[in-house]
Parts: C-alpha cells; sequence; structure tokens
C-alpha cells in the first residue's frame, strides 16, 4: 500500500547513543495538517526464552527506571543495528542468567510500540542449556528466578509480565509447543 501520509519536514529534537527523537510536521492520510512525534531506535531489540528438556525457563526480575515498577521479563536487550542479532541474544542470556545454548531458533519478530516509535524485536528461543555464572550490566540489577513454563505463561495471562517482548514472546512459545497436543494444557 502507497504511504498516505506526508512529511512537510523534520528536525531532530533529541538525540543520545540509543534514541533519536524527531518532531514532524505532517499532512495525514485525511488531507488535514499535523504533527508527528518519532522515537527512532539505534538498536534491535532481542530476547531469549530458555527452555530446558522439562520445560522450565529463567526469568529475570530488575527495576525498571522509565516504569518506575519492578518488572519480570525474558532475558532482552538491545543489538546493534547492522550486528548479528542471533549473538546479540546469546550475550544477553549468558550477561543476565549465566546460560548459554547450543541450539537457537527465531520464535518471532514484532514492532514493540509503531504508533510512536520504529523499535523492532527478534525473540529467540535457546534450547541445549549450559549453565554459568551470570555478569549483568552496571545498569542491571537482576533477580534471576527459574520456573516452569506453563506458571510463566500463568503470569502473563495475570497481568504480572507485562513487558510486551516477554508477554508476546513467552506465549507465542506456549502456543508452539501445545500446537500438535490434543486439546492443549491449559497454564492453569
Amino acid at each position: 500500500m502507497k504511504n498516505p501520509w506526508t512529511t512537510k519536514n523534520r528536525r531532530t529534537v533529541y538525540d543520545n547513543p540509543w534514541i533519536e527523537v524527531s518532531h514532524r510536521e505532517v499532512v495525514n492520510p485525511g488531507g488535514g495538517n499535523g504533527i508527528y512525534g518519532v522515537v527512532h531506535f539505534k538498536n534491535l531489540a532481542v530476547g531469549a526464552i530458555p527452555l530446558d528438556e522439562q520445560e522450565y525457563t529463567w526469568l529475570v526480575g530488575q527495576y525498571r527506571y522509565t516504569m518506575e515498577a519492578y518488572s519480570w521479563e525474558i532475558p532482552e536487550g538491545g543489538c546493534p543495528l547492522g550486528t548479528d542479532p542471533l549473538d546479540s541474544a546469546r550475550r544477553e542470556l549468558k550477561e543476565e542468567t549465566g546460560l548459554s545454548a547450543r541450539s537457537w531458533e527465531q520464535l518471532l519478530e514484532l514492532q514493540i510500540s509503531n504508533s510512536v516509535t520504529d523499535e523492532r524485536a527478534l525473540i529467540f528461543v535457546a534450547r541445549e542449556l549450559e549453565f554459568g555464572r551470570s555478569m549483568p550490566e552496571e545498569t542491571e540489577l537482576l533477580q534471576v528466578r527459574r520456573l516452569p513454563l506453563r506458571e510463566a505463561v500463568q503470569m502473563v495471562l495475570e497481568g504480572e509480565i507485562q513487558d510486551a517482548m516477554s508477554v508476546a514472546g513467552l506465549l507465542r512459545l506456549w502456543s508452539s509447543l501445545n500446537e500438535g497436543r490434543s486439546a492443549g494444557p491449559s497454564p492453569y
């Protein structure tokens, strides 16, 4: 489909190593003049869902400054544009949980909040896990929790997990694992 928006002008109003915020004067699809603010991300978001043979996974908990709240999430972080997303997912899994994996599969790609940002995310499933020592970044004070995947999905359904990448990734993984099963077990 052809783009129904016209950008009359664009200026950067904020820029740092991770994001650029631009103010745009536009003509909207209905022909009216308007403005649009766009947050451009300089990294691709990557996430990893570790899964062992017993269908246990690992979540990381941390206080999210932007939300002013504690959050349980899958291991996730940034991948510099132009680099291999799988390498970044491997790095994030190791840094945050101490886990590494011999088997990786891309689970899904998503747009995080496409009404205001161009941020995209890739989520992988990591299997055949090996245990090591975590090495969180200076900005991360993490709790690591091993739990059944069923319980993590229940946390999503009850609103305890609200991070978009975690919600989408855990529900997609649960769905894909249960596709071939008769009625598919409920997470409850």
